[in-house]
């Protein structure tokens, strides 16, 4: 785990510290560009899927280019990286964690896929743990099946008869 963490650290995170210090800057050029926007999304699409590498693999041509797409008609891009600046300029918690039911699916795919223990010290209460055949950042776009079945079990416990 700590092995993939410094890796993504040193060569996948440059686009949060853009994101998270800079975010006008980069969100000029998503709005003013489809290019710059689409190339900008394809990048994150092509490393975050399950497949890494080969976004055409987990999804369609057709998919990735909507997605773009309505990022592009909404004029949204720069928005959707706000919450990175929000992050980073949020003020500092003393929590001690989270109590409400919570739930973890580790997605082979995902970017951060920590160890059952590690969740359970931020999730308190943690009703569920598992770790997916498949899926990878964009887990409910590109296996649907997948993330449906696994929402259904995280929370079956707690469904009332």
């Amino acid at each position: 785990m700590f092995d993939e963490a410094r890796e993504y650290l040193n060569k996948g995170f440059g686009f949060a510290a853009i994101m998270g210090t800079r975010p006008q800057t980069i969100g000029y050029g998503l709005a003013d560009s489809p290019a710059g926007l689409a190339a900008w999304f394809y990048d994150k699409i092509a490393d975050w899927v399950f497949t890494r590498g080969e976004p055409e693999l987990a999804l369609s041509r057709d998919e990735i280019l909507d997605n773009i797409t309505l990022y592009w008609l909404t004029n949204t891009g720069t928005s959707s990286g706000r919450i990175y600046w929000e992050n980073v300029n949020a003020p500092k918690s003393n929590s001690t964690g989270i109590t409400i039911p919570a739930a973890v699916t580790i997605f082979p795919g995902e970017v951060y896929r920590p160890p059952r223990n590690w969740a359970e010290r931020t999730y308190r209460n943690l009703v569920y743990y598992n770790r997916a055949d498949r899926g990878g950042h964009f887990a409910a776009w590109e296996a649907p099946e997948v993330f449906t079945a696994e929402v259904r079990a995280a929370f079956r416990s707690l469904r009332r008869s």
